[in-house]
């Protein structure tokens, strides 16, 4: 069985490597050829592209760099057919992923497609291509299954994979009960974003003196590429591959918007969302986004837990407040430690842990059974008529 698998981010890399495990303790001879990151090869995959080198967000960026993902583009196209896997599976990544599946449906290949994009928050009309180009999508968030079920798109909710990654134990926050209180720094694994959100973060720490600030530094991201922007912050550490160990005895976390933002939740450290794109970009996306709020947490809830600092409100007197709001106790970290868990088990109710390997195993088997037994069925039925035609040829 061979499955050729794309993850555009760190986050997919994360979550593609677990469902490489998973599916390798099933079928140990499975072959996943990916996109992806060191998590996915350490997990077995077969490393065609990194991540690193497809991290464009943005409107403005990708216009940018439109010719580099064009080539990406025709790239992956050749080696998918070179390597024709049984099945193509998307790990979120839309802008990316939604081509790949419309190229991929017109080829005649099955796509499964793993983590759906946001459609429910912006450019929801994406919808009909998805029910078009992917044979089954699996979901993360329970109320995603209503929203594909309105459409008649053939969906399954397979639990949320940071409930598997984040068990139960691991995921206790400590409460930073350290004699060096920590503030944990979540800048985001893209450079581009670095490069905005990370010298605002550390614009507040000169007003924080009795507290340590570490900064989270993603796999994807060199210690090298960090270094001009700690000039002056002696005191500020750099820490990689420790990010749940960081958040768990962290007294507060400011992190960039994305999948962070749920990891922190789960863990149950106080924190605060930032978030900074190119102006023209941010410009473009207000007009096409529908939902109040950007993180994950307060969409989830529904109701602003968590404080975000967007664009222009992300600045160094904004994120001085907020940041000693949650700090304060008795304040919004209790309100964290209330409802932090209810967050958590907001998945869990509906699927106590995620199950994307089964469910995928399930399609690609189904997929393969009937193309076995069509092609049995068209061998034999040609046979037969061409025995049939030659024999009533040769009486004649």
């Amino acid at each position: 069985m061979k499955l050729y698998i794309i993850a555009g981010e760190a986050s997919g890399d994360l979550h593609g490597s677990n469902l490489i495990k998973a599916l390798k303790r099933l079928h140990p001879n499975i072959h996943c050829r990916v996109w992806g990151g060191d998590l996915m090869q350490a997990a077995g995959g077969n490393l065609v592209k990194h991540y690193r080198d497809l991290a464009f967000m943005g409107f403005w960026e990708v216009l940018k760099n439109l010719r580099t993902i064009l080539r990406n583009l025709r790239f992956c196209q050749e080696d998918i057919l070179d390597f024709q896997p049984d099945t193509l599976v998307l790990i979120d990544y839309p802008g990316f992923n939604l081509r790949m599946a419309k190229w991929a449906k017109k080829k005649g290949l099955r796509v499964v497609y793993y983590i759906s994009p946001q459609l429910w928050a912006w450019h929801s009309s994406r919808v009909h291509a998805i029910k078009r180009d992917v044979d089954k999508m699996l979901v993360i968030l329970p109320f995603e299954v209503d929203f594909y079920k309105k459409y008649r798109l053939d969906v399954a909710y397979v639990g949320h994979p940071l409930l598997d990654v984040l068990s139960e134990k691991d995921g206790l926050w400590t409460g930073g009960a350290e004699k060096e209180p920590v503030v944990a720094l979540l800048p985001g694994s893209r450079q581009q974003e670095v490069r905005r959100i990370l010298p605002v973060m550390l614009s507040v720490v000169p007003d924080f003196p009795d507290f340590q600030f570490v900064i989270a530094r993603a796999d994807s991201l060199p210690v090298a590429f960090f270094e001009p922007f700690l000039t002056g912050y002696p005191n500020v550490h750099l820490v990689q591959g420790n990010t749940y160990d960081i958040l768990r005895t962290a007294r507060a976390a400011l992190v960039k918007s994305g999948t962070s933002t749920l990891e922190t939740a789960l863990i149950g450290t106080p924190q605060v969302v930032c978030y900074a794109g190119n102006p023209v970009s941010f410009a473009i996306a207000r007009q096409v986004v529908n939902v109040p709020y950007i993180s994950l947490v307060n969409l989830i809830l529904n109701r602003p837990l968590v404080q975000e600092l967007i664009q222009s409100d992300l600045n160094t007197v904004n994120l001085r407040e907020a940041l000693q709001a949650i700090l304060e106790p008795g304040n919004i970290a209790r309100l964290c430690r209330k409802d932090m868990p209810p967050c958590g088990k907001y998945w869990a109710r509906a699927a106590p842990r995620s199950e994307p390997h089964r469910r995928l195993l399930r399609r690609v088997e189904k997929g393969w059974k009937v193309g076995r037994l069509e092609g049995w069925k068209v061998g034999r039925l040609e046979g037969w008529k061409v025995g049939r035609l030659e024999g009533w040829k040769v009486g004649k």
